[in-house]
Protein backbone atom coordinates (compact mmCIF):
# COMPACT_ATOMS: atom_id res chain seq x y z
CA UNK A 1 0.00 0.00 0.00
CA UNK A 2 2.72 2.69 1.04
CA UNK A 3 4.64 1.59 -2.24
CA UNK A 4 1.45 2.44 -3.75
CA UNK A 5 1.27 5.57 -2.66
CA UNK A 6 5.00 6.61 -3.37
CA UNK A 7 4.38 5.14 -7.26
CA UNK A 8 1.28 7.52 -7.09
CA UNK A 9 2.77 10.97 -5.36
CA UNK A 10 5.84 10.56 -8.20
CA UNK A 11 3.27 10.26 -11.26
CA UNK A 12 1.93 13.60 -9.72
CA UNK A 13 5.02 15.08 -9.07
CA UNK A 14 6.89 14.22 -12.59
CA UNK A 15 3.47 14.65 -14.68
CA UNK A 16 3.38 18.53 -13.00
CA UNK A 17 6.53 19.47 -13.36
CA UNK A 18 6.65 18.89 -16.96
CA UNK A 19 3.58 20.39 -17.19
CA UNK A 20 5.27 23.59 -15.77
CA UNK A 21 8.15 23.00 -18.41
CA UNK A 22 5.98 23.00 -21.19
CA UNK A 23 4.23 25.83 -20.01
CA UNK A 24 7.43 27.70 -19.50
CA UNK A 25 8.65 26.87 -23.29
CA UNK A 26 5.26 28.07 -24.42
CA UNK A 27 5.84 31.71 -22.82
CA UNK A 28 9.29 31.95 -23.73
CA UNK A 29 8.16 31.66 -27.40
CA UNK A 30 5.44 34.34 -26.96
CA UNK A 31 7.63 36.72 -25.36
CA UNK A 32 10.34 36.09 -27.89
CA UNK A 33 8.03 37.37 -30.64
CA UNK A 34 7.09 40.67 -28.55
CA UNK A 35 10.80 41.61 -28.12
CA UNK A 36 11.84 40.31 -31.53
CA UNK A 37 9.66 42.80 -32.65
CA UNK A 38 11.09 45.37 -30.84
CA UNK A 39 14.29 44.76 -32.04
CA UNK A 40 13.32 44.98 -35.60
CA UNK A 41 14.39 48.05 -36.89
CA UNK A 42 12.82 47.14 -40.52
CA UNK A 43 9.44 47.62 -38.96
CA UNK A 44 7.41 51.05 -38.51
CA UNK A 45 6.30 51.19 -35.24
CA UNK A 46 2.64 51.18 -35.87
CA UNK A 47 3.48 47.90 -37.49
CA UNK A 48 5.18 46.86 -34.40
CA UNK A 49 2.60 47.33 -32.05
CA UNK A 50 -0.01 46.07 -34.34
CA UNK A 51 2.31 42.51 -34.26
CA UNK A 52 2.73 42.87 -30.09
CA UNK A 53 -1.22 43.83 -29.73
CA UNK A 54 -2.01 40.67 -31.89
CA UNK A 55 0.16 38.20 -29.53
CA UNK A 56 -0.88 40.07 -26.49
CA UNK A 57 -4.59 39.48 -27.75
CA UNK A 58 -4.00 35.77 -28.66
CA UNK A 59 -2.11 34.85 -25.28
CA UNK A 60 -4.25 36.92 -22.49
CA UNK A 61 -7.66 36.15 -21.36
CA UNK A 62 -7.89 39.32 -22.57
CA UNK A 63 -12.47 39.02 -22.05
CA UNK A 64 -12.04 37.13 -18.58
CA UNK A 65 -9.59 40.18 -17.24
CA UNK A 66 -12.13 42.86 -18.44
CA UNK A 67 -15.22 41.10 -16.84
CA UNK A 68 -13.13 41.34 -13.77
CA UNK A 69 -11.76 44.74 -13.62
CA UNK A 70 -15.41 46.37 -15.08
CA UNK A 71 -16.88 44.88 -11.27
CA UNK A 72 -20.37 45.78 -10.67
CA UNK A 73 -20.65 47.48 -14.32
CA UNK A 74 -20.34 44.99 -16.32
CA UNK A 75 -23.78 43.21 -14.76
CA UNK A 76 -26.03 45.79 -15.67
CA UNK A 77 -24.55 46.31 -19.28
CA UNK A 78 -26.13 45.00 -22.30
CA UNK A 79 -24.70 43.01 -24.59
CA UNK A 80 -23.68 45.32 -27.12
CA UNK A 81 -21.78 47.57 -25.07
CA UNK A 82 -20.01 44.29 -23.41
CA UNK A 83 -18.92 43.72 -26.71
CA UNK A 84 -17.56 47.31 -27.37
CA UNK A 85 -15.91 47.45 -23.92
CA UNK A 86 -14.14 44.10 -24.53
CA UNK A 87 -12.58 45.39 -27.90
CA UNK A 88 -11.69 48.41 -25.89
CA UNK A 89 -10.15 46.70 -22.60
CA UNK A 90 -7.95 44.54 -24.92
CA UNK A 91 -6.25 47.68 -27.10
CA UNK A 92 -6.08 49.32 -23.28
CA UNK A 93 -4.16 45.93 -21.95
CA UNK A 94 -1.92 45.81 -25.31
CA UNK A 95 -0.68 49.17 -25.17
CA UNK A 96 -0.12 48.49 -21.15
CA UNK A 97 2.06 45.69 -21.65
CA UNK A 98 3.85 46.64 -24.83
CA UNK A 99 4.73 50.11 -23.21
CA UNK A 100 5.97 47.61 -19.89
CA UNK A 101 7.90 45.17 -22.99
CA UNK A 102 9.57 47.99 -24.34
CA UNK A 103 11.45 48.79 -21.28
CA UNK A 104 13.08 45.69 -21.28
CA UNK A 105 13.16 45.38 -24.83
CA UNK A 106 17.28 45.98 -24.66
CA UNK A 107 17.66 43.50 -21.31
CA UNK A 108 18.46 39.88 -21.38
CA UNK A 109 16.10 37.78 -19.22
CA UNK A 110 15.51 34.10 -17.91
CA UNK A 111 12.59 31.95 -16.91
CA UNK A 112 14.13 31.07 -13.33
CA UNK A 113 11.11 29.44 -11.40
CA UNK A 114 8.34 27.77 -12.43
CA UNK A 115 5.25 26.38 -9.93
CA UNK A 116 1.98 24.48 -10.77
CA UNK A 117 -0.50 25.59 -8.25
CA UNK A 118 -3.16 22.69 -7.56
CA UNK A 119 -5.71 24.58 -5.68
CA UNK A 120 -6.04 27.44 -8.59
CA UNK A 121 -4.70 24.66 -11.18
CA UNK A 122 -2.43 27.93 -12.47
CA UNK A 123 1.02 27.85 -13.46
CA UNK A 124 3.46 30.50 -12.12
CA UNK A 125 6.43 31.51 -14.12
CA UNK A 126 9.18 33.63 -12.34
CA UNK A 127 10.66 35.63 -15.33
CA UNK A 128 13.88 37.57 -13.81
CA UNK A 129 15.49 40.65 -16.29
CA UNK A 130 18.47 41.79 -16.04
CA UNK A 131 20.21 45.05 -16.21
CA UNK A 132 23.62 46.97 -15.80
CA UNK A 133 22.24 48.00 -12.32
CA UNK A 134 20.48 44.47 -11.18
CA UNK A 135 17.15 42.59 -12.02
CA UNK A 136 13.69 42.29 -11.48
CA UNK A 137 11.17 39.76 -11.42
CA UNK A 138 8.07 39.67 -13.04
CA UNK A 139 5.76 36.41 -12.29
CA UNK A 140 3.34 35.21 -15.35
CA UNK A 141 0.60 33.38 -13.93
CA UNK A 142 -0.64 31.15 -16.83
CA UNK A 143 -3.81 29.13 -16.78
CA UNK A 144 -4.60 26.48 -19.66
CA UNK A 145 -8.41 25.88 -20.80
CA UNK A 146 -9.60 24.84 -24.25
CA UNK A 147 -6.24 23.08 -24.82
CA UNK A 148 -4.08 25.87 -25.15
CA UNK A 149 -2.66 27.98 -22.55
CA UNK A 150 -3.74 31.90 -21.71
CA UNK A 151 -1.81 34.17 -19.19
CA UNK A 152 -4.52 35.40 -16.39
CA UNK A 153 -2.24 37.82 -14.87
CA UNK A 154 1.32 39.68 -14.24
CA UNK A 155 3.06 40.77 -10.83
CA UNK A 156 5.83 43.10 -10.76
CA UNK A 157 7.34 43.81 -7.66
CA UNK A 158 4.23 41.82 -5.63
CA UNK A 159 1.91 43.99 -7.89
CA UNK A 160 -0.76 42.20 -9.41
CA UNK A 161 -1.67 43.97 -13.05
CA UNK A 162 -4.97 42.66 -12.59
CA UNK A 163 -6.09 44.12 -9.17
CA UNK A 164 -4.51 46.80 -9.83
CA UNK A 165 -6.38 47.63 -13.06
CA UNK A 166 -9.74 46.40 -11.03
CA UNK A 167 -9.21 49.62 -8.54
CA UNK A 168 -7.79 52.08 -11.50
CA UNK A 169 -11.10 51.14 -13.37
CA UNK A 170 -13.53 51.18 -10.47
CA UNK A 171 -12.49 54.80 -9.37
CA UNK A 172 -12.99 55.80 -13.42
CA UNK A 173 -16.14 53.87 -13.54
CA UNK A 174 -17.71 55.92 -10.35
CA UNK A 175 -16.65 59.13 -12.07
CA UNK A 176 -19.70 57.74 -14.55
CA UNK A 177 -21.83 56.38 -12.35
CA UNK A 178 -21.03 52.86 -13.67
CA UNK A 179 -22.02 53.61 -16.87
CA UNK A 180 -20.22 51.48 -19.29
CA UNK A 181 -21.31 52.63 -21.96
CA UNK A 182 -20.45 56.36 -20.87
CA UNK A 183 -16.55 54.42 -19.76
CA UNK A 184 -16.17 53.21 -23.16
CA UNK A 185 -15.66 56.92 -24.30
CA UNK A 186 -13.68 57.62 -22.34
CA UNK A 187 -11.17 54.26 -22.43
CA UNK A 188 -11.05 54.85 -25.90
CA UNK A 189 -10.40 58.41 -26.24
CA UNK A 190 -7.39 57.41 -23.91
CA UNK A 191 -6.83 54.23 -25.91
CA UNK A 192 -6.27 56.91 -28.83
CA UNK A 193 -4.04 59.15 -26.61
CA UNK A 194 -1.67 56.32 -25.79
CA UNK A 195 -1.66 54.56 -29.33
CA UNK A 196 -0.44 57.74 -30.66
CA UNK A 197 2.23 58.03 -28.62
CA UNK A 198 3.36 54.69 -29.10
CA UNK A 199 3.38 54.71 -32.97
CA UNK A 200 4.68 58.28 -33.14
Amino acid sequence: MKLKLIVIFFIIFFSKNLYSGETSEWLKREIDIILEAYKNQNLSNETRFLLIEKTINNNFAGTGIAKFVAGEAWKKSDKNTKKIYIDNFKRHLALNIASMMQGYSDQTYELTKSKYDQKNQVTLIDMEIFSDTGSVVVTWRVKESKDRFFVIDLIVADISLVVTKRSEFNSMLKKVDNDLSKFNEVLFDQNQISYEKITE
